[in-house]
């Protein structure tokens, strides 16, 4: 008798400890996919800023490149811009500014979302 509550409390022990490892494994796996996810999110980002921005704003985002400096960008990092909204970054990215060409018909709105996400990082 006494060992047969021995084997109970252990096999319940035993369930136990395999559910919280369940639960645990699950959690983890949800965290990696997630930051797997982001840095494949911030990897395009970076690389279409690479191609459509870049020349202009310069890799850095200070906007001190031959073009940057001719057509007088600003820097991302400035107070002006530090102050915009995420929607205002996104509507000069769709309907551009002054001579920068507008992207709202080539780029999805998730992608100008990331890149806006993706210009922010440049700011500090």
């Amino acid at each position: 008798m006494m060992q047969d509550q021995t084997e109970l409390k252990e096999n319940s022990t035993m369930k136990r400890i395999t559910w919280a490892a369940v639960i645990l494994s699950a959690g983890v796996l949800a965290a990696a996919t997630m930051f797997s996810e982001s840095a494949r999110s911030d990897d395009k980002s970076a690389a279409l800023y690479k191609q459509k921005c870049a020349s202009c704003h310069g890799a850095d985002g200070k906007g001190e490149t031959p073009a940057g400096k001719a057509m007088k960008v600003g820097s991302f990092a400035s107070p002006e811009t530090a102050k915009m909204s995420d929607d205002d970054l996104a509507g000069i990215i769709a309907n551009g500014k002054g001579k920068m060409p507008k992207y709202g018909a080539s780029l999805k709105p998730e992608e100008i979302k990331a890149m806006v996400s993706y210009i922010r990082t440049l700011a500090k």
